[in-house]
């Protein structure tokens, strides 16, 4: 067994771990980073995969393989997490919901200049136009034609309904992972990295924590003043759990011993739910897709729009709709194009929680796609896919696309498509009430010197996408450690 002892150790290398690990290395402080893949060193060591690279595409290749039923839910395991998988769309929010969370310290006047530095760090740019690929230039003049509101404003906290071309972190054709931006200026430093390690529980005590695992077989123990768990929505409630820190009846069911009794750890897991409506591509315009995306730059995605709909009772955008394309360097529904249709303002819940103590187990999950009791979500999917079709309907796209491929007419063809938006939050809430798992700083109630600076603090998801929000959380739990 090996042990390393450190003034804070950060567990996982992800989206917010890297932050806060990066943060308080600035600082010079003695930071253990422990991250379940590999790491790959700085972003210009040529050891990086090219598909952790390449911002046209979405990565798969360092996945935690999690699954329920029909869908698999990708989590990157690889040093940056899923800043280093994901479409690299930089978006923020709006301020209200933010104030809503009703948090000290997290209002939309406390993290606007948070999202600041956030922006300038993450490299975080919007597509000009005539950067636009092909289908996407042409998905910008069917909007036009229907009167929406152009603009690229993805990261402005105020900022009204509109479509435009996204804003994105990514430079060149490289995707820029948050640990290219926190990690990589503080390597050499203060700052350890232990990589491929898996880690089972922490375990608070009067004078710090540890954190147990394993690396490569071999046991390892890491003891620190501060344990800061950032394994994300999915991973950072099944070391709570596993460390006997949960909802009594779920960690005796599987014959863990109860330390601290918190119901809400696992519970309150929410995504934004996601269909499409689609149409054919005729070869000829997917022979010019593949053209393109051989010669340059060809992303997937490239324009987003958010819209108000009719359940929306503050007037907020509720909904997002975003085209995608595929080429043959791609293998996302090839021969199709898709607008994607997800609402941002979810009313469903689920859980995840530990199916065995052996941390090499898989979670159970269950999101509770469109379970609502009020039918909000499915709701906003329908006024969703009537946008959609409008815009596949205007001649700049109708002239060059094919037929329909799927049906999405009725409910029950939204329930039997719908799909994740790789967003998943809450389960280890802020708050004060039965539920709550962590205070406003991120500090587990009635575990001591253990800290959670990912997602799954949310209380309520973003209307948006959670990258630059998970980035946002570190930079803003690294500064009351």
């Amino acid at each position: 067994m090996s042990t390393i002892n450190a003034d804070v150790v950060v567990v996982g290398g992800g989206s917010a771990g890297c932050v806060v690990a990066g943060r308080l290395a600035e600082q010079g402080r003695d930071v253990v980073l422990v991250e379940a893949g590999p790491d790959y060193g700085p972003h210009d060591s040529g050891r990086w995969p090219t598909d952790l690279m390449s911002a046209r595409m979405l990565a798969v290749s360092h996945d935690w393989g999690y699954a329920s039923g029909r869908w698999t839910f990708e989590r990157a395991r690889v040093m940056g997490g899923c800043s280093a998988h994901n479409g690299a769309i930089a978006a923020v929010g709006q301020r209200e919901e933010y104030d809503a969370w009703g948090l000290p310290g997290w209002t939309g006047a406390d993290v606007a200049p948070l999202y600041d530095i956030v922006l300038e760090r993450m490299r975080v740019r919007a597509y000009e136009r005539h950067e636009a690929g092909p289908f996407h230039e042409r998905c910008m003049q069917a909007a036009e034609a229907l009167g929406w509101p152009i603009a690229s404003d993805l990261c402005d906290l105020d900022a009204g309904p509109s479509f435009g071309l996204e804003t994105v972190n990514v430079v060149g054709d490289v995707r820029w992972n948050a640990a290219f931006a926190y990690i990589d200026p503080v390597r050499g430093g203060s700052l350890r990295i232990v990589d491929e390690t898996l880690v089972d529980r922490v375990q608070s005590h009067g004078g710090g924590a540890r954190v147990l695992g394993s690396r490569r077989g071999e046991a390892l123990v890491v003891e620190a003043g501060t344990v800061v768990l950032s394994a994300g929505a999915y991973g950072t409630p099944l070391v709570l759990e596993r460390s006997g820190v949960g909802d009594p009846d779920v960690l005796r069911s599987v014959g863990i011993d109860v330390k601290v009794a918190l119901p809400g750890v696992g519970a309150n897991l929410h995504d934004h739910p996601l269909v499409h409506a689609d149409r054919a591509v005729p070869d000829e315009l997917q022979a010019w897709l593949d053209e393109v995306a051989a010669s340059g730059f060809l992303p997937e995605e490239q324009t987003l729009g958010k819209f108000v709909t009719s359940q929306s009772p503050d007037g907020r955008y509720d909904l997002h709709l975003f085209p995608v394309c595929a080429s043959d360097q791609t293998s996302l529904f090839y021969g199709a194009v898709r607008i994607e249709v997800s609402c941002v303002d979810v009313r469903s819940r689920g859980i995840v929680h530990v199916t065995s103590a052996d941390p090499t187990a898989h979670p159970h999950i269950d999101h509770g796609y469109l379970s609502d009791p009020e039918g909000h979500d499915l709701a906003v999917l329908r006024e969703g896919l009537v946008l959609a079709e409008q815009l596949l309907s205007q001649p700049a796209l109708a002239s060059i696309l094919g037929r329909r491929v799927t049906d999405m007419s009725t409910d029950a063809a939204i329930y039997d498509n719908v799909a994740h938006y790789y967003h998943p939050v809450g389960t280890c809430a802020m708050g004060t009430g039965p539920m709550a798992v962590c205070d406003a700083d991120g500090r587990v109630h009635g575990l001591p010197n253990v800290v959670v600076a990912d997602v799954s603090l949310m209380p309520q998801i973003t209307r948006a996408n959670t990258n630059m929000p998970a980035v946002m959380i570190g930079e803003r739990i690294a500064r009351t450690l």
